[in-house]
């Protein structure tokens, strides 16, 4: 079954198109790869985005960074405006989206500067909006995998390309271990959590811990982009008995520390995924999921939810 297809509203000829879009979270509010930058200003049904889109090119792949947060972090993870970041996005074509973010760790394995590949997420936020759907238009969509496979594959061996280069330029073992799957935990914020809390995450089977990417990943679905989070890790939250409890300053400090890897890896990853443009379930997420046919919505409904089955 094919997705109903809308015509797209018309979009100012002058926007530009791009393949890959990448978010960049807490200490990543640039991408020093990105070639021809340009900044785009949108507005959309929800809102402006956090800041302005930043379009270019990535070893030739069309691609739009966007600073989660605003450049200089303005933005409380309560107060992103997930909507407009994700249909702004959309609006530029995106069909793979990268999320880079700083988590803490909840598993004893899960090192600081360890990187992970979630591909299970659970949401305790409470003050978010998290569908594009309603106000004359219902979809259900499937978040069973929430993640993307194909685009967590590409970040997967861009991780392993970029810590193999570092070893062989310094001959030196950069000490940082990728680990491919887990349970990201979503919490509100902007505090961070209580131990009793930190310890129930760990009893519910949580892996990293962040404040952001939900719900990013149901609004990827729902705009049918291919999602897939790159989790650094910075701290133990506050459940391990030995080690110092997180604090913002302790988090930043070691993400900055991965930085400069997170800029590589993202570069690499854009590049697979320009190469190998995978075909994704995420691409066709509304097929089986709209219930409320074009023909029976509005006509601003129906140019709302257009540009999310273009």
């Amino acid at each position: 079954m094919s997705a109903p297809r809308l015509d797209p509203p018309a979009l100012p000829t002058h926007l530009p198109r791009a393949l890959v879009g990448v978010l960049g979270g807490s200490g990543l509010y640039q991408m020093d790869a990105l070639q021809g930058a340009r900044e785009v200003t949108l507005d959309t049904p929800y809102g402006r985005p956090s800041d302005a889109l930043v379009t270019g090119a990535v070893h030739g792949v069309p691609v739009v960074f966007l600073a989660r947060h605003g450049r200089g972090h303005r933005l409380l993870p309560s107060e992103v405006p997930y909507r407009a970041n994700l249909y702004a996005l959309k609006m530029l074509g995106v069909k793979y989206l990268l999320s880079l973010s700083a988590v803490g760790s909840l598993r004893e394995e899960f090192k600081r500067l360890d990187m992970v590949l979630p591909d299970q997420f659970m949401d305790f936020t409470r003050q978010r909006a998290s569908s594009f759907f309603g106000q004359g238009a219902v979809a259900h969509v499937s978040m069973a995998q929430p993640v993307c496979a194909a685009t967590a594959d590409a970040l997967g061996r861009a991780v392993q390309q970029v810590l193999a280069q570092e070893q062989a330029h310094t001959g030196a073992d950069p000490g940082v271990t990728l680990h491919k799957g887990g349970t990201y935990v979503c919490m509100e914020g902007p505090q961070f959590s209580s131990l009793a809390e930190s310890q129930m995450y760990r009893t519910l089977g949580g892996g990293v811990i962040g404040m952001t990417n939900l719900p990013e990943a149901k609004l990827a679905r729902e705009a049918q982009m291919a999602y897939a989070t790159l989790a650094m890790v910075t701290d133990y939250d506050c459940w391990h008995p030995r080690e110092a409890h997180v604090t913002a300053t302790m988090a930043l400090e070691n993400l900055f520390k991965n930085a400069g890897r997170a800029q590589l890896i993202a570069a690499e990853a854009i590049r697979l995924l320009g190469q190998e443009r995978p075909a994704s379930e995420a691409h066709t997420a509304l097929a089986q999921s709209l219930v409320t046919q074009p023909d029976a919505m509005a006509p601003d409904v129906r140019e709302r939810v257009a540009v999310l089955l273009a």
